[in-house]
């Protein structure tokens, strides 16, 4: 079994990855850290893991933990996924890694020189959902894609929240809209040429709470948009010459709606749709992490993809700046 420690106990931690630790197959909790030792004792307890730490360090020094969970804010991502390579700990941490795409290379240069396994948590990786949508593509289903619509906003204006905290790397583009890029990319295969974008920043918080994207893939074109600071919502569309899919929840599934896929075709005048009960993107993702940090086969989301989803959130913020297109 692949012992987990888990550094901090964050909500995404407490409501998301332990739980699907807990419900893995191949792991177990061994261990969480906090700054504050009461807070992971108290967490432990109630995680039922083994032992708990009152520093970060004191975890990674630990001979019980194989792997180590990183639910940090962002802007401590890069630092301690480096520490924790260092100490010899396979190293599964939140997105996004980094907040430019220059500075995953210092991560990969750990994972390399430590031989261990270095993976960023997108958990939509793991999704049957999206094998599917990519084997529909690449079948015909819907001819030639044209173009893909995407949408992802919530309602947060707590000053409290890491995510309405630049220094803390807050903001609308570093925490969803990686999603519609990286889903995108993950159906087709392909990478984006450039981008044009327009970015609406909080005038209190001085994050982004707004961004309305075009990407240019060369044979298609991505749109979409992502706020902090509108109603809820999350959708993937894909459009091609002879129908379309959509996804209708691409990155909560099971949260926000159900897993459901829906392909429209119009040389049929008909409408599948594909569902996947029970599905547990969080467990599948660490389950997965779990069997390759172990020698065993299978594909985490590798480090030189988070380079490539980085670089089109880099081009997204200059495009902002300017009055037309950046180069990814």
């Amino acid at each position: 079994m692949f012992r987990w420690g888990v550094l901090s106990t964050a909500k995404i931690a407490r409501d998301h990855v332990i739980p699907a630790i807990l419900e893995s197959e191949n792991g177990v909790l061994a261990a969480i850290a906090s700054r504050d030792e009461a807070r992971a004792c108290a967490l432990a307890q109630r995680f039922s893991a083994p032992h708990a730490f009152g520093s970060y360090e004191a975890l990674l020094a630990s001979d019980t933990v194989d792997g180590v969970y990183i639910p940090l804010p962002t802007s401590d991502h890069l630092e301690w996924a480096i520490r924790a390579a260092d100490a010899g700990k396979h190293v599964l941490v939140e997105k996004p890694l980094a907040l430019r795409a220059s500075d995953i290379q210092q991560v990969i240069d750990a994972r390399d020189r430590n031989s261990v396994v270095v993976s960023e948590a997108f958990m939509v990786f793991y999704h049957p959902q999206w094998m599917k949508v990519r084997d529909l593509i690449a079948a015909g289903a819907i001819g030639r894609l044209r173009h893909v619509q995407g949408a992802f906003s919530y309602f947060n204006r707590d000053p409290g929240n890491m995510r309405n905290q630049p220094e803390l790397g807050g903001g609308a583009l570093l925490d969803i809209g990686v999603y519609p890029v990286v889903t995108t990319r993950i159906a087709t295969g392909t990478e984006p040429l450039r981008v044009r974008a327009t970015v609406e920043r909080d005038g209190d918080f001085g994050t982004d709470i707004y961004a309305n994207v075009t990407a240019d893939f060369g044979t298609f074109d991505l749109s979409f948009y992502c706020s902090t600071q509108m109603a809820l919502r999350q959708e993937m569309v894909f459009h091609g010459e002879d129908g379309f899919i959509q996804v209708q929840a691409p990155f909560n599934a099971g949260d926000f709606d159900h897993h459901r896929i829906e392909l429209h075709d119009q040389r049929r005048v008909e409408a599948r749709v594909f569902r996947f009960p029970g599905t547990r993107q969080y467990r599948l993702e660490v389950e997965e992490f779990a069997r390759v940090a172990s020698g065993g086969a299978g594909q985490v989301f590798a480090l030189e993809e988070s380079v490539c989803n980085q670089k089109v959130i880099d081009a997204v913020f200059e495009a902002g700046k300017a009055d037309g297109w950046s180069k990814v």
